[in-house]
């Protein structure tokens, strides 16, 4: 069985520094020179997980194939490397102590009393290792989230110290990411917080191997040998992060770099051959390059922060490469749609996304920006509660069933066309109790679904509690509503189109979540490819 070896990159100075960018882009390096790869996050907040966080807390939050609920940094991963990520890529402080609490009441640790060292750090250890013991990867990469200095972040930069001396540091490589800021009254960059981060590090009994530094600026040569002086690096291990104008820029930029090659150096592997990433520059070229543009309403109400629809975001960006379209997507929150402002609100878009989301909050402007689309033959895409919208709309709108609505929002209501799922109804837990994760739905043939994703048996991630309501379907079909995707072991209805209307495509999963540069999601590319067909027959 292959012996993995492990790259920890931690972080300085200020946290959004983009440590899972650099991560992934490393990985794409690794992977392109001939490595498998994988990464994975640790997370040092006390939440279990992510799935009970408000989006405006910590962005969105990513759902595996295997149903957890992770670190959004996980879509980078996967959009990156075009590989699936688990629960085993995504640790978080309240799983570590969860488990050893777990231990301790069973037993397990003989009487002993439970300390941070060694008992949570051996968990960490254990969790850092399991990708690596799986004799799957060449190279397992870990971001330690927040920054260093930090109180929770200390059992993970003890982890790493321990480790480094478990393995031997022919096996291990750090990466400290620090700020360079540019000082515009001094017209200059400064290194001393760079250096005061390397030197937190260092008290807490680890030597970081690479600097990657952010940076506005260039870094002249005499900085460069400056800090690699001052941190006790090799002058070539301090590499230059330069803001770009996208993130799928930074694994060229980490290339010019040689970040890949000195990684590999400090773990005593080959370079192998040279990285192949044509398919990348090609999709960067795309991008940079596109020939025709759209204007997409995103219909949501976490809109004031972007990080809240991330998936989406991205998925956009690949879908609009794919059709050499730049996708402009503007976001329109759900609570200030009413009925006077909704045309001023969404006239001039090509097409109209109503987004995920949980509760009742805004839900009424959703409805109207369904209506909208529907009644004026914009190209129309729901996601999760978006789809659950279109089928609320329609049959309040269609059907006349005026009070229809989805039980979540509202339990009295006669005509619950959205219902809970029968297994979910004796549930009390919010965390991890919802239908997560890949499930397999069946399409119509001939529908929206089936030519975009040019097959009839799909799989796709979920993450929801309310589903729609079966006893609804008859009506809603004779009426021009479609049930074109379902899940084959259950029945129920995955995706709902509305025939005589350009594209009008609601979906209960998440098919954001799937979305890489390599595959951009065809219900993505779909979608643009009919705002831009609306776009031109409106020109």
């Amino acid at each position: 069985m292959k012996k993995a070896k492990y790259v920890f990159v931690t972080g300085g100075v200020t946290s959004s520094l983009g440590k899972g960018i650099v991560s992934a882009s490393l990985a794409k390096l690794l992977q392109a020179r001939g490595y498998s790869v994988t990464i994975q996050k640790f997370d040092p907040y006390i939440n279990v997980d992510p799935g009970t966080l408000n989006p405006y807390e910590h962005g969105e939050c990513f759902v595996t194939e295997d149903g957890a609920e992770t670190d959004l940094d996980l879509g980078h991963y996967e959009r990156f490397l075009n590989i699936p990520t688990s629960q085993n890529n995504n640790v978080t402080t309240g799983r570590v102590y969860q488990t050893v609490i777990e231990n301790e009441r069973r037993g397990e640790y003989l009487g002993k009393t439970v300390q941070v060292i060694p008992h949570i750090t051996d968990e960490i250890k254990r969790r850092m290792q399991l990708l690596g013991n799986s004799g799957e990867y060449d190279i397992v990469i870990t971001e330690i989230g927040g920054t260093v200095g930090d109180i929770e972040s200390l059992p993970y930069v003890e982890s790493v110290r321990q480790l480094i001396w478990d393995l031997g540091s022919e096996n291990t490589a750090v990466i400290h990411l620090t700020l360079i800021p540019y000082l515009s009254a001094a017209g200059e960059l400064k290194t001393k917080p760079t250096q005061h981060s390397v030197k937190m590090l260092l008290e807490q009994g680890v030597q970081p191997d690479i600097l990657v530094c952010r940076t506005e600026k260039h870094l002249a040569p005499e900085m460069r040998k400056k800090i690699a002086l001052f941190c006790n690096v090799h002058p070539n291990a301090v590499i230059e992060s330069i803001d770009v104008k996208t993130i799928y820029e930074v694994p060229l930029v980490m290339l010019k770099e040689k970040l890949d090659k000195v990684v590999l150096s400090k773990l005593k592997l080959s370079s192998k051959n040279e990285p192949d990433l044509k398919s990348w520059r090609d999709f960067l070229f795309r991008l940079e390059h596109p020939k025709s543009e759209v204007r997409i309403a995103l219909v949501g109400k976490y809109v004031e922060l972007p990080d809240a629809y991330k998936s989406i975001n991205e998925a956009f960006i690949h879908g609009g490469a794919a059709n050499e379209c730049k996708v402009n997507v503007q976001y329109v929150h759900s609570e200030l749609i009413t009925e006077s402002n909704i045309k001023h609100k969404l006239s001039g878009f090509d097409g109209i996304l109503v987004a995920p989301g949980f509760g009742h909050r805004g839900i009424e402007g959703k409805l109207l920006a369904v209506k909208y689309a529907r009644e004026n033959n914009i190209p129309f895409f729901g996601i999760c509660l978006g789809m659950q919208c279109s089928v609320i709309e329609f049959a309040r709108n269609v059907l006349g069933l005026k009070d229809a609505h989805s039980s979540e929002m509202d339990s009295a209501t006669l005509n619950p066309v959205i219902d809970l799922m029968e297994e979910q109804k004796k549930i009390t837990d919010k965390g991890g109790t919802m239908r997560l994760g890949s499930y397999a739905c069946d399409l119509t043939k001939n529908s929206n679904a089936n030519r975009a994703y040019g097959k009839q048996k799909i799989n796709e991630r979920h993450r929801h509690r309310y589903e729609f309501n079966d006893k609804y379907k008859e009506r809603m079909e004779a009426a021009g509503m479609k049930i074109t995707g379902v899940n084959p072991a259950t029945g129920l209805a995955e995706i709902v189109e509305i025939a005589n209307h350009p594209w009008f495509v609601g979906v209960q999963f998440h098919p954001e979540l799937k979305s890489t540069v390599d595959n951009p999601h065809p219900l993505f590319v779909k979608f643009i490819k009919a705002a831009s067909e609306h776009r031109g027959s409106n020109a």
